[in-house]
């Protein structure tokens, strides 16, 4: 099994920056990819930002300029840096990561997700 624990949302105004982190463990034999996700309420859950393993990295055009997508040396926690913030970013943020975990089997796990609002 493979965890994913994110935090760091919060409530913030306009203008104002946050950062998410998210934590991978378990068994784990590789990372692949991991990402945020975010859904505003009535919507459909949309890709903010992914990063490879190899560090490349992909990022909605709503947020590109504004967030950064980043992870540490070990490749198992991903931090999501959100500056300039604006009411539309609020919503509930996951982390997702495909994972390896053996040289057989891989699969997609979620974070429970954490909540950012933006007020005006």
């Amino acid at each position: 099994q493979v965890q994913l624990v994110e935090s760091g949302g919060g409530l913030v105004q306009a203008g104002g920056s946050l950062r998410l982190s998210c934590a991978a463990s378990g068994s784990i034999f590789r990372i692949n990819a991991m990402g945020w996700y975010r859904q505003a309420p009535g919507k459909q859950r949309e890709l903010v930002a992914a990063v490879t393993s190899g560090g490349s990295t992909n990022y909605a055009d709503s947020v590109k300029g504004r967030f950064t997508i980043s992870r540490d040396n070990a490749g198992n926690t991903v931090y999501l840096q959100m500056n300039s913030l604006k009411p539309e970013d609020t919503g509930v943020y996951y982390c997702n990561a495909a994972v390896r975990t053996s040289v057989l089997r891989s699969g997609d796990y979620w974070g429970q997700g954490t909540q950012v609002t933006v007020s005006s």
